[in-house]
């Protein structure tokens, strides 16, 4: 853990159980547009922009109006952050004690979500979780989602130390993707969707769980 001088956190599906609530918001507000939002449906928008899943809404569901669409997108926006505030997005297995472990060694940590800032704080916030990051990039600070690195290169100048002193926790095929562009080393932690056998080769390691990552660390302190 020496080498180490910064650390990015993903957020959804990785530092908090969220995928399952965005999956049941949306399903939520497709009934009221006459959309089957099943959850194979949703399992292939995992890891997608929001603007890249609109265009997607707009070749499955040609029925609607592209007003009709932003107004199904809007109203799953709504559903999740009853959801959010309500408490139902919990923190995943080792993440408290991953975040305690690398403040006490005085590592510091930044969270690099491709959501929007406002979720992200209502997240970090329930959680209780806010106090460990220095500082938070959102999917509104940048031009392009992952995979593009941008959201990455935003961090690492946040923590303002070479890019190959920082480790990346991810979740997703394109957070890892977007690391390895930015030349930031990368530990996937799969949610939802178990990485491909060429995706194992572009990280330093996959783990069940954040606690896995913590011993991972620790024994290499």
């Amino acid at each position: 853990m020496k080498t180490i001088q910064g650390v990015i956190f993903d957020m959804d599906g990785l530092l908090v159980d969220t995928e399952k609530l965005y999956y049941k918001a949306n399903h939520i507000a497709a009934k009221s547009y006459g959309i089957d939002y099943t959850q194979d449906y949703y399992m292939k928008l995992v890891g997608i922009s929001d603007a890249d899943t609109f265009l997607i809404y707009q070749q499955d569901f040609p029925h609607l109006s592209k007003e009709e669409l932003e107004e199904f997108v809007q109203l799953g926006y709504k559903e999740v952050e009853k959801l959010f505030e309500a408490g139902e997005a919990k923190l995943k297995p080792g993440a408290l004690e991953l975040l305690t472990c690398l403040k006490a060694e005085k590592i510091p940590m930044v969270v690099a979500s491709s959501n929007l800032r406002r979720y992200i704080d209502l997240l970090l916030e329930t959680n209780q979780i806010a106090h460990f990051f220095a500082d938070i990039v959102s999917g509104e600070d940048v031009k392009r989602a992952k995979p593009d690195p941008e959201i990455v290169n935003q961090a690492v100048a946040k923590l303002a130390v070479p890019a190959a002193n920082i480790l990346m926790l991810e979740d997703s095929k394109n957070g890892v993707l977007a690391a390895n562009q930015a030349g930031v080393p990368v530990i996937m932690v799969p949610d939802l969707i178990a990485p491909t056998k060429e995706l194992k080769e572009q990280v330093l390691g996959v783990f069940e769980s954040l606690t896995d990552v913590k011993n991972y660390l620790v024994s290499y302190r």
